[in-house]
């Protein structure tokens, strides 16, 4: 499953997508995280994974 994410990902942007970014952008969806807690190196990447799965944060 998580690879059909990451192919769906991948896609979208046209490279490739750092597996945590989805995982925390899951983690958000679901409400068990925010954008604040994401790491600094990985924020840009969740951004527009919640951009492109039209998530308002």
């Amino acid at each position: 499953m998580i690879s059909l994410r990451l192919l769906l990902l991948y896609l979208l942007f046209g490279r490739e997508v750092n597996v945590m970014a989805v995982v925390y952008a899951t983690l958000i969806v679901k409400g068990l995280k925010t954008l604040d807690q994401v790491p600094g190196l990985i924020k840009t990447q969740v951004e527009e994974i919640l951009v492109a799965l039209e998530v308002e944060v």
